[in-house]
């Protein structure tokens, strides 16, 4: 079991691993964040991946002369855009055998509502503005598949929204990850961007809450007298 938890630790904290593993299997570390950027976003039971922060470390780390920036952004852009069509094409055409699946659960009741409800809010834009929010990123193509969203329409938000992020993502640790304040406290600064990006939820969640609580009926004093029946 040790073995495996190291393995899944891994994984889950790559971002954290990124220097060590560049160190040792040097080109190789394209593949495993391609690898890692298209399952974070093409698969729908893989929203726990690391995104914003992998992203964020990665253009650090090409500030250093350690990867290529050109070819990480051309590299994950592409991972990005094709999970997301991917993601799309299994929400349409078995997005709800899967969801109705009794043996295991693929996405959480919560997590799909919550993407609904972005969805109901922004439309169409919900494909890119999904791409700074932690799991709705994953749960979003597959609810646009399953809604028969047109594909051209979803494949232009798909581009944009996967060439915005990873440019955003990745320049901003081009541009600041080389600060002496960064480089020294790296993983304080990777778990902050975590928390930015799970912001948006918390604030979803709240507003929605107060949207509840707003909407929620008052109830008729029982001395009111019912309405007259009609004649």
């Amino acid at each position: 079991m040790e073995p495996l938890k190291q393995v899944v630790d891994f994984i889950l904290h790559f971002d954290k691993h990124l220097q060590a593993f560049i160190q040792d299997y040097g080109p190789w570390t394209y593949a495993i964040l391609f690898v890692i950027v298209f399952s974070e976003t093409g698969l729908i039971f893989a929203p726990f991946l690391p995104g914003d922060s992998l992203l964020f470390a990665a253009g650090a780390l090409a500030a250093t002369g350690s990867l290529s920036m050109p070819l990480l952004l051309g590299l994950l852009i592409v991972a990005a855009i094709a999970g997301d069509a991917v993601n799309y094409l299994v929400g349409r055409w078995f997005g709800q055998r899967l969801l109705n699946a009794k043996r295991f659960r693929l996405v959480k009741p919560e997590h799909l509502a919550k993407t609904e409800e972005f969805f109901q809010r922004y439309g169409s834009k919900t494909i890119v503005i999904a791409r700074f929010v932690p799991i709705v990123r994953t749960i979003a193509p597959f609810v646009a598949g399953m809604g028969k969203m047109p594909y051209r329409t979803f494949s232009i938000y798909n581009i944009a929204g996967g060439i915005l992020w990873v440019s955003a993502c990745s320049l901003a640790g081009y541009l600041f990850g080389g600060l002496p304040f960064v480089k020294d406290n790296f993983s304080l600064v990777v778990l902050g961007i975590v928390i930015v990006s799970v912001l948006p939820i918390v604030w979803e969640l709240a507003a929605g809450y107060r949207r509840g609580r707003k909407t929620v009926p008052t109830q008729v004093p029982a001395t009111t007298s019912p309405p007259d029946e009609p004649a």
